[in-house]
């Protein structure tokens, strides 16, 4: 596989803070404040505290992980180091959902508030609203533009934009705090606690409820790990910037919020009471009330700019959760391709963009499908705090990144109070769970009819590439090797370590003994002692070369019976067998009912005299048929590409009458398996025979190593074919012949 092209990290301290702050400050506080208010009364405040405490738990865990893994994809990416790649799907998938989503949102709540803004100047110019400004499509319009706008940006540059609408909301909200503070200079306080009683207006429960509603109000943060691949010095800056944009925003919630229950608020009204009835615009109310018109104006400047900085970020975050996913062949593998000029991830931000805007025009309920964002977005949170627990307990000694202190106490209960806050919002708003349930079972569809090979696939190269991959999955691979012949032991040991992935796997020499016709003789049974010789010959070939196997010697009176039963009973992973030839009698069908009752994947290995997997330079794999054994042979390729440098070709014989778009279709399906399972470049040849065996014993003549898939009939027999026999019978270099377990 050909090492892609990434994108740069780009962004400092400041621009990774601005993806953060642009997406939590503001449009929740301005969206949600009413309803914290109407359901619990002033203390809406410790609801927004205690969501703060929830966040910032969340926050260290997404601080480890993401300096631990500094790639962009945000909880996929950790997902994927952590989990299968089917699980890790199903996180990948639902976050891309809940940030396009979450665009949706503040793309509709730009329009909206844009709406009012221009229906106010029309108003004081012509003293009437034009008729293309009313009813929602006036609203859709203005999101899809502010969309396309922000597409286009993204498109052009990596790093996502300028800082501009961060820096002005944040002033703005500055100024609203500023003036609510001076206004309650002089209060009495007698007043102040007037407004502030009863303070548990909902008691406990609706301080749930608010705690339920105003939690995605918070989120953001994780959209900072969503682009850590584009983010420079990444174990320094990404901590710093996630605690940077959380403590931003609540150093902007809490004053807030206290100024609009005590200052906001008529001298005979409750904030309750106010909120009850108005709770969407609550901070423009009140803003008006202790600032006049220009408090209200201000209000409707901080809703635009924060809508638009909010939308840019979740634009960028979502783009780059769908590249990553297209990287590991979960979604199609177009949407990682970069502009050759930019590098940006033009086809993911449109591919992003376009559903964004197919949901503002088709989705009327928009309520509901926040509702299901925010349900995601708790759900992915826990799961990222159970994510962290995983990797720190798999990774072994400490690393020199970020760590969540007081561990394991903090990412347990951050995934508790996580997983509690979305059980209340499921139960509370049941289309957001059917909305969440849909999504799911849509992505299951796709995978499983789209994605699912390749997907396996690249999971099985990566793994095979990288041993913390398999020590953070909690994989340890074994490899079962029969050993009758000590010559080619160190053959045999050198392709089941390589399989087995060195240091994390392990690999059983095994060497069967015929029980001897008296048991009660005190002698040395001959096969015994042929046994131990076998086995004595084949450690010490493999110690001098490095390599360090177990071994294992049972008794029993049918080999072929017994290697099934020690498969079984140890569950391998692999089992490798080695053979000199194919052309003993009874041989293939004694191969063939073994790999029919073994369900670990199966290798045959036939090698000359001193043939060593170390010293292949030119490896030829044959392609074609149906056998189902992509996975096995990326991780074989990996496994021979970590040796060191080879020069694979890919080769694929097509008929003699097959027209030529069938040809140019072969061809281009041949590299991108290419792109996928081989590591650097690799020739990729199709040729028109009709001699299918004779072409690739022909192409084989020039190689070290072939890499065969046995045919498969059914779910379970597997069948060596003329191809491989012929192959084996008319070449001298080494083969291996696969076949996929199942």
């Amino acid at each position: 596989m050909a090492d892609r092209p990434d994108i740069q990290r780009s962004l400092g301290l400041f621009g990774a803070t601005g993806v953060g702050v642009g997406a939590i400050v503001g449009g929740g506080i301005l969206a949600l404040a009413g309803v914290a208010f109407a359901a619990t009364g002033p203390s809406a405040i410790v609801a927004f505290a205690l969501n703060g405490l929830i966040a910032v738990l969340t926050a260290l865990s997404f601080a480890e992980l993401a300096t631990q893994f500094p790639e962009s994809g945000g909880t996929y990416a950790f997902a994927k180091k952590v989990l299968t790649v089917e699980a890790a799907f199903s996180v990948g998938w639902v976050v891309w959902f809940a940030s396009i989503v979450a665009a949706v949102l503040y793309a509709f709540g730009f329009g909206a508030f844009a709406v009012i803004a221009l229906d106010e100047m029309c108003r004081s110019f012509s003293g009437e609203t034009p008729g293309w400004l009313t009813g929602r499509a006036a609203v859709v319009s203005l999101a899809t533009a502010a969309t396309l706008a922000y597409t286009i940006g993204l498109t052009r540059r990596a790093a996502g934009g300028g800082h501009w609408p961060n820096i002005g909301k944040v002033l703005v909200f500055s100024i609203l705090i500023a003036a609510g503070l001076w206004a309650l200079v002089g209060k009495p306080a007698e007043s102040i606690r007037e407004h502030l009683s009863p303070f548990f207006a909902g008691g406990v429960m609706g301080l749930f409820r608010a705690m339920g509603y105003t939690f995605i109000a918070l989120q953001g943060f994780d959209l900072i790990a969503a682009v850590a691949g584009e983010i420079r010095d990444p174990r320094r800056t990404i901590p710093r910037a996630m605690f940077l944009s959380l403590g931003s925003a609540l150093a902007i919630y809490l004053p807030l919020l206290f100024v609009i229950a005590t200052v906001g608020v008529a001298p005979s009204e409750s904030i309750t009471q106010a909120s009850t009835e108005q709770p969407e615009a609550i901070v423009a109310i009140a803003a008006r009330r202790y600032m006049g018109t220009f408090g209200y104006w201000l209000v409707v400047a901080a809703a635009v700019l924060s809508m638009l900085s909010a939308l840019q970020a979740n634009l960028l975050a979502a783009s780059r959760i769908a590249r990553a996913m297209a990287r590991d062949r979960t979604l199609p593998h177009w949407l990682e391709v970069l502009h050759v000029r930019r590098g940006t991830p033009t086809a993911a931000v449109l591919t992003t963009a376009a559903i964004v805007i197919l949901v503002l025009v088709l989705v009327p309920d928009v309520a509901a499908i926040g509702a299901a964002s925010s349900l995601v977005f708790l759900v992915t949170f826990a799961l990222a705090h159970r994510i962290t627990v995983m990797a720190r307990r798999r990774g072994g000694v400490a690393q020199p990144y970020f760590r969540t202190p007081w561990f394991p106490l903090v990412p347990v209960s951050g995934a508790i109070a996580c997983a509690a806050l979305a059980v209340f919002q499921g139960v509370n708003v049941p289309s957001a769970g059917m909305i969440v349930c849909v999504w799911l079972a849509l992505g299951g569809v796709l995978y499983a009819a789209l994605f699912a090979r390749r997907a396996r696939t690249m999971d099985a190269y990566s793994q095979a590439l990288d041993a913390e991959l398999v020590r953070l999955r909690g994989r340890n691979p074994l490899v079962l090797v029969p050993i009758a012949n000590p010559d080619n032991a160190v053959a045999m040991v050198g392709l089941a370590t390589a399989l087995a992935t060195p240091k994390i796997g392990r690999v059983i020499l095994l060497s069967i003994v015929a029980p001897p016709a008296d048991w009660q003789s005190e002698e040395t049974p001959p096969t015994l002692e042929a046994s131990q010789a076998v086995i004595r010959g084949a450690l010490t070939a493999s110690f001098a070369r490095g390599l360090a196997p177990e071994a294992l010697t049972t008794i029993a009176v049918d080999p072929w019976s017994e290697i099934v039963r020690v498969v079984r009973v140890h569950r391998c992973e692999s089992l490798l067998l080695g053979l000199s030839s194919l052309t003993e009698p009874g041989l293939e069908s004694r191969l063939e009912a073994l790999m029919g009752q073994v369900a670990c994947d199966v290798a045959v290995l036939r090698a000359p005299r001193g043939w060593l997997l170390r010293e292949v330079r030119r490896v030829l794999v044959p392609l074609g048929g149906r056998g189902g054994h992509d996975e096995l042979r990326a991780r074989l390729l990996a496994s021979i590409h970590r040796l060191g440098a080879r020069e694979t070709t890919l080769l694929r014989v097509m008929p003699s009458t097959a027209p030529p778009r069938d040809r140019d279709r072969a061809a281009a399906e041949m590299r991108r398996v290419a792109k996928d399972e081989v590591a650097g470049d690799a020739r990729t040849i199709v040729v028109a025979e009709d001699d299918v065996a004779g072409a690739v014993a022909r192409h084989a003549a020039e190689a070290d190593l072939v890499v065969l898939g046995l045919r498969r009939i059914g779910q379970r027999r597997k069948v060596f074919g003329e191809l491989a026999l012929r192959v084996a019978r008319d070449t001298n270099c080494g083969i291996i012949m696969i076949s996929r377990g199942g």
